[in-house]
């Protein structure tokens, strides 16, 4: 399969580290007391370990719809595409308006794409990768010639999962469990792909599913859903849980075995693109393995943007012009889950 275009839009407002600490310290106030300037310590020396500068959220009357639509436009007019022309509509990621139906059908509908097929993929930061991996299989078949698969990870609203809710800090222990939460940036990506049989994605995966309780947003009733553990709804039901260190000191070895499963000549690979959740530990990681230098990295202006990660990192080297049609890439995600994949493409 083959990338006819790739696209992000990003919300106006810019939040620094800076205002983060300020939210911090203004819902937390009253539970930790004493306590608070030692977490807004914790806090900052973290973001700044971890490579944190901005992120963009959702400024006053701006809605998710308008950045999907945006990217989605301009991705049919540089891929020289009609929506009457898209076979099949995939929505994936984690920050969505609706469990039923698949926000794919919304997003086909907002746009006019009466007969495009639809439906969702979720597998957390993995969701995007997941469903290009789907899309492959799909176009070896007869019935589809070309995909749009787009997300919309705007998760930082009021009264959502983690806005203001994981901001109040019930204790300085719960730093450990909501840190990941204080990274998280918005953003709407939309990818256009179609048939090409002459190259191949390759892709490798391993899975931990027995790490899946270090990081969560459980609904009502999940605990009939699962054996249960004390780590998961630390910050309540419908919250975001997530031990951000734990998963990077479990998964690390587990992101570096599969970089060395997929066997692609470091001399070949012209950028590599990774999950937006730490653009030190990737940095780290990267630099084991030889291939520090080709990593676009977008974590210090956009933040943790979930399953956008890779196809905004993606769409903001081609527009920077550090790839050019032709180049080998490299997809490289750690994932809740947890999950693991490394692949490889021709762009």
């Amino acid at each position: 399969m083959r990338i006819g275009s790739i696209q992000a839009s990003f919300p106006s407002r810019i939040v620094t580290n800076d205002d983060i600490l300020e939210m911090v310290a203004e819902h937390s106030e009253s539970s930790l007391g004493s306590e608070l300037e030692e977490a807004l310590k914790q806090i900052r020396f973290y973001l700044r370990y971890s490579g944190s500068n901005t992120r963009n959220w959702l400024a006053h009357g701006e809605r998710p719809i308008d950045f999907v639509i945006d990217a989605v436009e301009r991705a049919l007019v540089d891929a020289n595409v009609k929506p009457s022309q898209i076979d099949v509509v995939i929505y994936v990621g984690i920050g969505r308006g609706f469990l039923e139906p698949g926000g794919a059908y919304h997003v086909a509908g907002a746009l006019g794409l009466s007969h495009a097929h639809c439906f969702d993929v979720i597998d957390a930061c993995m969701s995007w990768t997941r469903a290009m991996q789907l899309v492959q299989s799909l176009l070896c078949g007869a019935d589809y010639r070309r995909a749009l698969i787009v997300n919309a990870e705007f998760n930082m609203y009021k009264g959502g999962a983690i806005f203001p809710a994981v901001f109040k800090l019930p204790s300085i222990e719960a730093v450990q469990w909501t840190f990941p939460s204080f990274t998280l940036g918005e953003a709407a990506t939309a990818t256009i792909v179609e048939v090409d049989h002459t190259h191949n994605w390759k892709f490798e995966y391993t899975s931990r599913p027995d790490l899946a309780d270090l990081c969560n947003i459980p609904i009502h009733g999940h605990e009939g859903y699962s054996i249960g553990s004390d780590r998961i709804a630390r910050n309540g039901v419908g919250r975001f849980t997530s031990f951000g260190f734990n998963l990077h000191e479990e998964g690390n070895p587990e992101i570096i075995n599969v970089y060395h499963r997929l066997d692609v000549p470091k001399a070949d690979i012209a950028a590599v693109y990774t999950h937006a959740s730490s653009q030190r530990e990737w940095s780290k990681m990267a630099d084991e393995v030889g291939i520090g230098d080709r990593v676009w990295h977008i974590y210090s202006k956009t933040g943790n943007v979930v399953s956008a990660s890779v196809p905004a990192a993606m769409a903001s080297s081609i527009q920077a012009g550090k790839v050019k049609r032709g180049d080998r890439l490299m997809g490289w995600v750690g994932s809740a889950g947890m999950s693991f994949c490394a692949y490889s493409f021709i762009y």
